[in-house]
This record gives C-alpha cells, structure tokens and sequence, in this order.
C-alpha cells in the first residue's frame, strides 16, 4: 500500500530537507502522525522523520546545506531543522536500552522495525517512504486505523512500565482517534498500574490531561476514566459527578460557537471553590495565568448583563462563567468583546469641584456602577451620567 505525499515535499523548506537528509536513497522516512493523520483523512499538522543518520551526521548534512539545526533532544537522537523557517522534527532511529517509567536509556540503530517497536500504540508506528509513498506497517497498525483501535505496541503491561504516561496517552488517543469500545488488554492495563501516574511530574500530567480535554468532545472518555478510578491517584478532586458538568459545558460551546478550550473544561470537572482550585493549579505546576483564569471560572458568578459581568472579571473568564452557566447565547454576545475603559478620571472630577480625598473615590465608583448598569454609555448621555452624580444625586 502506498500514501500519497508528493503534496509533503512541496511544504515549505521540505524538499531541500530531505535531499540533505538521503530520503530518497532510502535513509529517512516520514513517521508518526503525519502517516497516521493522512491514512485518517484528517488534517496533516507537522511532518516527523526519522533516520538512520546518526545526530551529528544529521547535524553535519543540515549545516551542509545551509539548514539551522537546533538539538532540542540531541541525547535522544532528536534535532529540530529550521528549514526555509518551517521547523521539523528529526529522530535517529532507536531501541531501548533501559526505563523507569519516567525516562528511557537509548542506543542507536539502524534497523527501522527496531525503532518502530519502541513506540506507543500500533497507529503511531507507521512509516512512508518520501519518494514512493510506500507504507511500512510493523504490527499491523493499518489494520487499527481501519478499525478505529488504539492498541499497545506488544504487552500493555510492559509498554506502560516503560513509560507510565502512556496510561494518560491511550485515553487521549483513544478520545480523538477511537470508535466503539476501547481494546481491552489496554484498558485493563491502563486500569491496573493507575497509581504508576504518581511518579509522574504534575506537569507531565497536566499537560496529557489539558490535550485530551482538548478533543471534540472528551467527556464519554472522562466518564470511563473515572469509572476506572484512572486519576484518582492524581486527581481525587474529579469525581463521577462532574462528568454532567462536563458534558452541559461542551453542549454550551457547541451550540454558542466559542471553541471549546481546555481549561474551561478542567474548570467544570473540578468543585466550584475558587481557594481548591488554586491549590489544585498549583499542584499541577499551571502557569500564573492559567491558575488565574481556573480560579476566576471557579467562582460560577454569572448574574447580571454579560458586558457588566465581562467588565467586572474579564472577557475570557465572563465567558467561561457564562458557559459553565448553561448560557451559550449570552457567551456568543461578549466572545471577542473588549470592555471599554472608564472614560473619567479622578483629576476630571476635582476639576469639577469634587473635594480631594475619599469623596474622588466614592464618586469614581458611583459613576463606574451607574455607568456599567447604564450598558457603558457615552458622548452627552455619559456626561449627564457624571454630572448627575457629581451633584450627589
């Protein structure tokens, strides 16, 4: 069976690429999720090759050919090129040497069925040949992609041993690229070892956690993790009963038209307590700004007019309170809003007579509150808004 790729080569930066790289003298071939993405009809993102060059020699032909090599992995075998600006990802082929279920030791090879066994799931160890788009299939991953089946290269048990965030993995993969029900000797050994997560980085698992939540609709995979007790070891703040909260909120972006975002997600499977939900973001190692916007979502507050809730929180979270509300009209309204600025200020008001000191204050905040609940007027209505309240009334 052979891919058609010739569209591959006309990428940006792509053809020059592998001409530096021998593709077409056998020595390179796409890999992963391009293959498997294509074979799927989906959208091809980034385009990964591997290599029986090693990393120096790598390293040597982009440099060669005026290409930027980046060793973002060099230990691993893996260097990013920056070809005509496009960055593409570059693996010396490789086999276990040793794992602890957080790092793997490698060796190099130059054998591509060796490399190919060393990875995940079998959809994921596809190659093509850049030239003839020829499909190389070690365990019959195209078989799975024809099924829909996320299924471990070999034993469950001993591909999550090597790496314990594959349990994560086989969810999300499972999420956006399955149909029907899951591979049992998958799920089963995805269920047994659950507590390998905890040795596991919180930002390893936040970030496979925030991707999965990222799919079209993750809450039918949520519902059987938890069924499974898969984050209880991690996460025992998700239970059972936040799946309906989950499930509501991704019925709300559907029918507003906000894309669904991960954090908004996160925030629904999680208690409406602004103070655990920043001790959870912290645990996960989030940035200020994500723990922020978790917090603020945390609160549920949606009453009032969606502007004046957008101006009193921000847009981004007003509209995750919105949809977390079950009010998906009222999130559309503000989506992309930018909430004016006061347009008065406390020298404006002492210049109209208003005493120094905290009566600037008290005034500053009458006309803000009748200024919001006014829907932000402006030109004379605003200045007659001002006015009225600088005469006390």
């Amino acid at each position: 069976m052979t891919l058609e790729v010739k569209a591959w080569r006309r990428r940006r930066g792509m053809a020059k690429l592998l001409e530096a790289l021998g593709a077409d003298d056998g020595l390179t071939r796409y890999v992963g999720g391009a293959v498997r993405d294509q074979l799927l009809k989906l959208p091809v993102n980034d385009i990964d090759l591997a290599t029986r060059l090693r990393p120096e020699e790598v390293v040597e032909r982009l440099q060669g050919a005026g290409i930027k090599a980046v060793p973002t992995g060099i230990e691993h075998g893996t260097i990013t090129a920056v070809s005509d600006g496009h960055p593409v990802e570059i693996t010396t082929l490789r086999r276990d040497v040793s794992t602890d279920g957080r790092r793997a030791t490698v060796a190099f090879t130059d054998d591509w069925s060796e490399d190919a066994a060393r990875r995940d799931f079998t959809i994921n160890a596809l190659m093509a040949d850049p030239l003839t788009g020829e499909l190389f299939d070690y365990f019959d991953g195209l078989a799975d992609i024809e099924k829909r089946l996320v299924r471990f290269i070999g034993d469950p048990l001993q591909r999550i041993a090597e790496d314990h965030l594959r349990i994560l993995r086989f969810f999300r993969f499972y999420a956006r690229f399955g149909g029907g029900e899951p591979d049992a000797a998958a799920l089963q050994a995805c269920t047994e070892r659950a507590n390998d997560l905890m040795a596991l980085s919180r930002e390893r698992i936040a970030d496979e956690l925030l991707k999965l939540l990222a799919v079209a609709d993750p809450s039918p995979t949520v519902e059987l993790m938890i069924a499974r007790q898969i984050l209880r070891p991690v996460l025992p703040e998700i239970e059972a009963a936040m799946v309906a909260s989950l499930r509501k909120l991704v019925g709300a972006e559907a029918e507003s038209g906000v894309p669904g975002e991960p954090l908004r997600r996160l925030s629904a499977l999680l208690p409406a307590e602004p103070s655990l939900v920043e001790r959870l973001a912290a645990r996960l190692k989030l940035s200020n700004r994500a723990r922020k916007r978790l917090a603020c979502a945390a609160s549920r507050d949606a009453n009032g007019q969606p502007q004046a809730l957008a101006y009193r929180a921000g847009t981004e979270c007003a509209v995750d309170r919105l949809l977390l509300a079950g009010r998906p009209v009222d999130a559309a309204a503000i989506a992309g809003w930018a909430p004016p600025k006061l347009p008065v200020s406390g020298g404006t008001l002492i210049a109209r007579g208003v005493s120094q000191g905290p009566e600037v204050a008290r005034t500053l905040k009458r006309i803000e509150d009748r200024w919001v609940a006014a829907g932000f007027p402006a030109g004379e209505a605003f200045e007659a808004l001002v006015a009225d309240c600088v005469a006390g009334n």
